[in-house]
């Protein structure tokens, strides 16, 4: 058999036609091409500036709402709510609804915040609460008005909190203060209260004062009664370390830069106790801005030695005395007879150098007649406290038209003029 052929090779492939060579691009295209694309750029800029700005904008308006020490209301709230920063050393009373604190010692600062409702149809200075009908000298109740947040302050929620928790809170309110930008005050309440009256007393000061920082209130354990004088001037003198650490942790923890300090009554015998030890704990960039005195139940010699090495600790000092002051005049004849640093007898008010002694005793009011809570009573005095807290304005006479300033052979005094 013969050999098969072997196939022939296949023809070559042609070439690939040449392409055209790309025309030249025109003169100044990607100079174009890069203006325009800078052009977009800026414009994104441009938008999401003005995004940014808008949300700036919307969020310093949400701040200062908030901020607000009378927020707008909800219409289907007729009240507001103030919170209450608070420490005590009283002790806590079996209560299954709610945490309590009675009238004994606890001996231990504890710390929490109580959220107050005030009612939109709240009068000032007042504190609105239900009607309670007694029999005389027996305290036995024979009708009580149900209690009801759009007529009445009321504790609306009250927690117990640790430092930190307390610190995080109070920071983020000094976070949208505005009026009083990063301000606090501390209230020491007096003789004869109850902690939740001393939450409501707290509350109306800083409400009608429009007080847009933090309130602090201290409680120390009276025993909310006449007859309790003697215990509760005991619980003074036992809650001054106490109170000591609570301050030192507003002065050098809350973050607020500006602290001013109210006492009323007994309150100041503890407040000045603890005075005299905390100057060395204030921080650079903390000011005590006022300190003020209000009918002080203390011994008239003691306040003047302690007032006059508190008078460089802060921007002010102010003593507001009256002479009608019916429960210093009963603590001046358990004393023997001996005026307090708050009363104002024949001989004139106290007039120490460096504090600014204000006769009250043409304002001074109270609603349970006894003549002893003026500066929270009288809405002039709420004026005043206002004017001092938020300006700093002294002499008193420049704060208000209503202070007179009166020389005397003791020294110089200011004196609310009697309505006419």
């Amino acid at each position: 058999m013969g050999e098969m052929a072997s196939p022939a090779p296949p023809p070559p492939s042609p070439a690939p036609a040449a392409q055209p060579p790309a025309p030249p691009a025109a003169p100044g295209a990607a100079a174009r091409a890069g203006t325009e694309a800078e052009a977009r750029a800026a414009a994104i800029r441009r938008a999401d500036d003005q995004l940014r700005d808008a949300r700036a904008a919307r969020e310093t308006a949400e701040a200062k709402a908030a901020a607000s020490a009378k927020p707008v209301p909800d219409p289907a709230k007729m009240y507001d709510v103030v919170p209450v920063f608070y420490g005590t050393d009283r002790a806590v009373e079996p209560d299954p609804d709610r945490l309590k604190f009675g009238e004994e010692r606890g001996h231990k600062l504890q710390l929490g915040r109580a959220l107050i409702t005030v009612p939109l149809i709240h009068k000032v200075p007042h504190i609105e609460r239900p009607v309670v009908i007694e029999i005389p000298y027996f305290k036995v109740k024979i009708y009580e008005e149900k209690e009801d947040p759009e007529k009445h302050f009321t504790i609306q929620e009250i927690k117990s909190l640790t430092e930190d928790q307390m610190l995080t809170l109070i920071k983020a309110r000094l976070a949208t203060s505005a009026t009083f930008k990063d301000h606090a005050f501390v209230f020491v309440h007096g003789f004869n209260t109850s902690f939740d009256n001393a939450l409501y007393r707290t509350a109306q000061i800083a409400y009608d004062l429009h007080f847009d920082g933090v309130p602090f209130l201290y409680s120390w354990p009276s025993g909310g009664k006449i007859a309790s004088y003697t215990y509760d001037h005991g619980s003074v003198e036992q809650a001054e370390p106490m109170l000591t650490e609570f301050l030192k942790m507003v002065i050098q923890k809350s973050g607020a830069k500006s602290i001013s300090l109210i006492a009323h009554s007994m309150g100041n015998e503890l407040l000045l106790r603890v005075l005299q030890q905390l100057k060395p704990h204030v921080p650079p960039g903390v000011v005590i801005s006022q300190v003020i005195l209000a009918a002080p139940d203390v011994d008239r010699d003691k306040f003047n030695i302690i007032a006059r090495q508190i008078t460089d600790f802060a921007k002010g000092v102010t003593l507001y005395a009256a002479s009608n002051d019916r429960a210093l005049s009963y603590s001046a004849r358990f004393w023997g007879g001996v005026p307090r640093a708050g009363d104002i007898p024949a001989s004139g008010p106290l007039i120490i150098p460096g504090v600014d002694t204000i006769d009250v005793t043409a304002v001074s009011t109270d609603a349970l007649g006894l003549n002893h809570s003026g500066y929270a009573e009288n809405p002039a005095l709420l004026d005043d406290v206002k004017a001092l807290v938020e300006y700093g304005i002294r002499p008193p006479n420049k704060r208000l038209k209503d202070i007179l300033t009166v020389k005397s052979d003791a020294g110089t005094y200011w004196r609310f003029e009697a309505a006419k």
